[in-house]
């Protein structure tokens, strides 16, 4: 038998496990990464002492100016509605349990399925739902350039299924980039880029956003935000 052989194989194995469980420490932890991007947004307290959150959002719909609206309360109820010319031309609700929705002007009854993300939410801030372990798991892949941002980039796995894949700027620690994965054996993502975060009652939040898919985003800016205010129960209810 072959002592030496086996010895330097053994050693090599050995020497093999050590390096792999030291850059497996050496990568950053990702609920760190949240958690660093929580404080650059105003910090944990802070943000769970929003209740509700009323945004008023311009973008462009098929040539035409038109305002999304937006209301939520804790801890997953919301409203949207779409406004052209100061007219609401859609509006949804959805208050935790049943959701409603306007076609063609008249109220109904809106496919629950629509809404199957809502029903775990425990925060209006996914940055707080992310860090929690019963509702997501977190992976950290890599570091990658956005532009001319350096990033850290992680996979975040919701408990139904859903993959994210998230990007956060080394220096400021905020989200820039949240893909949604729609389907893996295509490359298929739902994309949305935030940019120019600004301060708003002490909230940092992105003032302009893309959404869309690689081949086409849409441009969202943010007109007003509201922090705990013209926000009631009523809003979600048709």
């Amino acid at each position: 038998m072959n002592f030496p052989k086996i010895i330097s194989i053994l050693l090599l194995s050995a020497f093999g496990s050590v390096t792999l469980r030291a850059q497996e420490a050496a990568k950053p932890d990702p609920t760190v990464i949240v958690k660093d991007c929580i404080e650059a947004m105003g910090g944990e307290t802070f943000l769970r002492s929003i209740t509700t959150l009323y945004t008023d959002i311009k973008t462009e719909t098929e040539g035409r100016e038109v305002n999304y609206i937006t209301r939520e309360m804790l801890p997953n109820k919301g409203s949207f509605k779409i406004v052209y010319k100061g007219r609401t031309v859609f509006q949804n609700w959805f208050d935790g349990k049943k959701a409603f929705e306007t076609v063609n002007g008249a109220v109904k009854k809106a496919d629950l399925a629509e809404f199957k993300d809502k029903f775990d939410r425990k925060n209006i801030f996914n940055e707080l739902d992310w860090i929690r372990p019963e509702l997501w798991t977190l992976k950290f892949l890599n570091e990658e350039k956005l532009g001319l941002k350096d990033c850290y980039k992680i996979k975040a796995t919701r408990k139904s299924g859903l993959v994210e894949l998230l990007y956060f700027d080394k220096e400021t620690k905020l989200l820039q980039r949240d893909d949604k994965v729609e389907d893996v054996n295509k490359n298929s993502f739902s994309t949305t880029i935030y940019l120019n975060y600004q301060k708003y009652s002490g909230l940092t939040f992105a003032s302009e956003m893309k959404i869309g898919n690689k081949n086409s985003l849409q441009a969202l800016n943010v007109v007003e935000l509201k922090i705990n205010s013209d926000v009631s129960e009523t809003d979600f209810k048709p």
